[in-house]
């Protein structure tokens, strides 16, 4: 019984996740007019980190160089790898080729996992439910028209980006095992993260500029982007990953385009097509498959 309860939770967790995550698109759309990719990815993550701080300030020691390089991994991957890939490689290609590339994260995570975390093995289930679901998310991703515009750099690095998420599911896995604070692993995996980012941030165009902060909007969003989406939800996602596994867990991220395009149309007013409504179907009919356990 108990273990039940706390699988909901890890479901209950994963979706609350995916929700706000579906949802940051427009944040970061209002925030481009001011800002550079680099500049919110650097803003939120510096936010989150010092938020988790308050909360949960005790250090989370390890106990061997392998442990620590868990978490220096896990910061280089989840924060800085995935998002510098996915950011930049919206400048050279189409966000819906983003989005729909960017959502085989859970079938790499399968593949990796297979191979790294020995109880997270492969099933066919889970590749029949990762076909269907695809077919959702190129439908949603393609909103009718029925026009894919391949972009090669842009589209190889949306390509890498999921592999690297992958990698940090992982990771993630393993540093549950460690049995250290969920909020103190997370803080530690920013703290990474954000070490990594300041390279970066003189090899693209970033500013310090905190006037731009006066603007309510941009306050607004950034602390949206900076609480919610980052400092809230990597909380819940690797408890979600610590409770119901890498693989379990990332089957979730098939969500995102679902939750995108209710958010786009309630918030943005923008049109929901047949084809839409036929891949958002599919998507939830492919998560599902994908999630139950094989017989």
């Amino acid at each position: 019984m108990m273990d039940q309860r706390k699988t909901h939770t890890g479901h209950l967790l994963a979706l609350i996740t995916i929700i706000i995550w579906g949802t940051t698109f427009i944040s970061s759309k209002i925030l481009l007019t001011d800002f550079t990719p680099v500049e919110i990815l650097f803003f939120r993550f510096l936010l989150g980190y010092f938020v988790l701080l308050l909360i949960y300030s005790r250090p989370v020691r390890t106990k061997s160089i392998k442990q620590e390089l868990l978490f220096i991994s896990a910061g280089l991957c989840g924060i800085t790898l995935y998002f510098l890939l996915e950011n930049i490689a919206l400048v050279y290609t189409l966000a819906s080729n983003v989005g729909v590339i960017v959502s085989i994260a859970p079938f790499f995570t399968a593949v990796i996992a297979h191979f790294f975390l020995e109880e997270e093995k492969f099933h066919r289930q889970f590749i029949l439910g990762f076909v269907i679901a695809l077919s959702g998310i190129i439908l949603i991703g393609l909103n009718g028209s029925f026009l894919l515009k391949l972009n090669p750099i842009g589209d190889l690095l949306a390509f890498i980006a999921p592999m690297v998420w992958a990698i940090y599911s992982v990771l993630m896995r393993k540093i549950s095992d460690l049995q250290a604070h969920t909020i103190g692993a997370t803080r530690k995996v920013f703290f990474y993260g954000i070490l990594f980012m300041l390279p970066a941030l003189f090899i693209f165009d970033f500013h310090l500029d905190l006037s731009r902060f006066k603007e309510i909007q941009n306050i607004t969003n950034i602390l949206f982007l900076g609480l919610g989406a980052s400092a809230l939800c990597f909380v819940t996602w690797n408890r979600a990953v610590g409770i119901l596994g890498a693989v379990k867990t990332s089957v979730y991220i098939y969500i995102v385009p679902v939750v995108t395009v209710a958010a786009s149309a309630l918030i943005l007013n923008e049109k929901i097509t047949w084809a839409t409504l036929l891949g958002i179907f599919l998507t939830l009919t492919g998560s599902y498959i994908s999630e139950r356990k094989p017989k």
